[in-house]
């Protein structure tokens, strides 16, 4: 699960060192110090090439297919529309979802090659792991955890988007939590997560804190959102899907919580590139003085 995050270590690491005095140089350390460490975690399968395919088998494993149950990413939401397993072999999958992933991470990477800072890395991260887990080979639902690890650093910057993506993070995760029998933890940890935004006297709404009327077309839009995703809690618990379409609830929370993904995925890549045009500002400030 760490290659959610490789991206972002890469492209910030070499952001840093392409600004060093001495680059090449810099790059090369750096590049022994990444297959040192490579070779350090593999030598005890490097004995067996049996041991090491095993390994790479359970990183990532193929034959299971590009995805099962119905987890919020583009593969197993677009299949409604697209048979993704029946069309293709899972060769090509393989290519699909590895281009796929690279081409949504390479806006992020670029940045961070380009105007490397610290709040940039973590919007990185954030990017990186979304990417991941809306593009990757068999991706698991716990996976949008992943991404929720440097949003919660950049939560007290901008809480309402992200307590948007918790809120979905969590619903994304229903269908398979009532498989598990595990509606009661997940109903007091939904709790914590709203008292934890919505502190008693505390200023979490920066819809306050930027003046904006509270009936404005964002706060009706969220309102509908989180509406939309308590009916079909309800709905899941109480309701049978029709025969004709089984797991109709589960594809509805999955296409509902997908689309909040992509939408936060094109959100917060602009806000990162948005800190290029910051740290340039400030780098020509201090030429001039």
């Amino acid at each position: 699960m760490s290659t959610y995050f490789a991206p972002a270590f890469f492209s910030h690491l070499l952001g840093k060192c392409l600004r060093r005095k001495h680059p090449l140089l810099e790059i090369s350390k750096l590049g022994l110090v990444v297959l040192g460490t490579f070779a350090m975690v593999w030598w005890p399968y490097l004995h067996s090439r049996d041991a090491a395919l095993q390994v790479l088998s359970r990183l990532a494993p193929f034959e299971r297919g590009i995805y099962e149950d119905y987890v919020a990413n583009f593969w197993c939401t677009s299949s409604v529309l697209i048979k993704w397993k029946r069309l293709f072999p899972t060769q090509s999958l393989r290519l699909f979802s590895m281009v796929a992933t690279i081409l949504a991470c390479l806006p992020s990477m670029i940045q961070q090659i380009l105007a490397p800072s610290s709040k940039g890395f973590l919007y990185g991260l954030l990017n990186s792991s979304l990417s991941f887990y809306l593009f990757s080979f068999q991706v698991h639902e716990k996976s949008i955890l992943l991404p929720l690890l440097p949003a919660t650093l950049l939560a007290m910057e901008w809480p309402r988007p992200f307590k948007l993506l918790t809120h979905y993070a969590l619903f994304s995760m229903f269908p398979l939590v009532c498989r598990d029998n595990l509606i009661l933890p997940y109903i007091a940890l939904y709790a914590l997560c709203i008292f934890l935004y919505h502190p008693p006297g505390g200023r979490w709404d920066d819809s306050k804190r930027q003046g904006s009327t509270p009936l404005s077309l964002v706060s009706v839009l969220l309102t509908l959102a989180y509406l939309g995703s308590l009916v079909l809690h309800i709905v899941y618990l109480t309701v049978r899907p029709p025969e004709r379409y089984p797991f109709l609830f589960e594809a509805l929370i999955m296409l509902l919580s997908f689309s909040h993904f992509v939408l936060f995925a094109f959100h917060t890549n602009t806000k990162q590139w948005m800190l290029s045009g910051h740290l340039i500002g400030s780098d020509k400030g201090k030429k001039q003085h």
